[in-house]
C-alpha cells in the first residue's frame, strides 16, 4: 500500500526536470519583482526580521495562496481531465475579476503573459497557444498558475505535485525580496523557506476539501496592503 502511494506521487527525473526549470528563479518572467504586499508591511515595520517574516508568509500561503493560485491549479486540472475547456477560461476569469488590488491585478496578467511567451519557446502545447490568443483578443484575462497548470497537466504531472511546485516557487521568489529588503541574511532566508515547505505540504490538503466556490476568498490585510502598495513613496518591487 506504501509503495503505491508512493508510486502516485512520484516523477520521473524528466518530469523533475521541467518543473525545476520553470520554477527556478531565474526563469524570466519578472515574478522575482513582485512581493504580493509584503513590502507596504515592511514600510509599516510589521516584517522586520526573520521571524515576523516567516510568520507573514505562512499567513500568505494559509490564505491568499490555498484560496486562489493553489486551488486555481487544482481546478484547472480537474476541468481538464473533464475535457472542459471553457472551464478553464472562466477560472481565468474568476481569479481576475476577485482580485481587488490593481496592481495585484495587472501585475498577474503581466507575469501570465510573458510565462506564455517563454513556455511555448519551449513546448509545442495548442492549449497554451489559445490562451495566448484569448488574452491579445481580450478574450481571457490571464494568470500564471492557469497558464502553470496546463503546462504540468500536459507533463503528465501529478496534481499534488504541481500545487506545491508553484506554491515553492512563489516562497523561493519571496525568500529572495526578503533577503534584499529586509535585509534578512541567507541562512535565515533558506531557514525560512524550509519552514514554507511543511506549510505547503499542509494546505495541498486542504486544497482537495475546497470546490470552485472558495475560490478568490481573502483576508482584508492582504488585499489592504497589496492596494496600498501602489501609492507608497517608493517601492523596490511590485505588488
Amino acid at each position: 500500500m506504501i509503495d503505491n502511494i508512493e508510486n502516485e506521487k512520484s516523477v520521473s527525473t524528466w518530469q523533475l526536470l521541467n518543473i525545476l526549470q520553470v520554477c527556478d528563479s531565474a526563469f524570466p518572467i519578472g515574478s522575482f519583482n513582485h512581493s504580493y504586499g509584503m513590502e507596504t508591511y515592511l514600510r509599516e515595520n510589521v516584517i522586520c526580521d526573520a521571524h515576523t517574516f516567516n510568520k507573514w508568509l505562512t499567513m500568505f500561503f494559509e490564505n491568499q495562496y490555498l484560496y486562489n493560485e493553489g486551488l486555481a491549479i487544482k481546478l484547472v486540472y480537474e476541468m481538464l481531465d473533464k475535457n472542459e475547456k471553457n472551464e478553464v477560461w472562466n477560472i481565468d476569469q474568476l481569479l481576475t475579476v476577485q482580485n481587488v488590488a490593481m496592481e495585484s491585478r495587472e501585475g498577474a496578467k503581466l507575469i501570465a503573459f510573458r510565462k506564455l511567451d517563454i513556455v511555448l519557446e519551449l513546448f509545442d502545447i495548442d492549449l497554451l497557444k489559445e490562451y495566448k490568443k484569448r488574452i491579445e483578443e481580450n478574450l481571457s484575462y490571464g494568470n500564471p498558475a492557469v497558464a502553470f497548470a496546463i503546462l504540468m497537466h500536459y507533463l503528465k504531472i501529478k496534481k499534488d505535485v504541481a500545487i506545491v511546485a508553484y506554491g515553492y516557487s512563489v516562497s523561493s521568489t519571496l525568500v529572495q525580496s526578503a533577503v534584499r529588503a529586509i535585509p534578512l541574511g541567507q541562512k535565515d532566508g533558506q531557514r525560512v523557506l524550509q519552514n514554507s515547505l511543511s506549510t505547503l505540504e499542509d494546505i495541498r490538503e486542504e486544497i482537495e476539501k475546497l470546490s470552485i466556490d472558495d475560490l478568490g476568498y481573502n483576508i482584508p490585510g492582504f488585499e489592504i496592503s497589496q492596494m496600498n502598495h501602489e501609492v507608497l513613496t517608493f517601492r523596490l518591487f511590485m505588488s
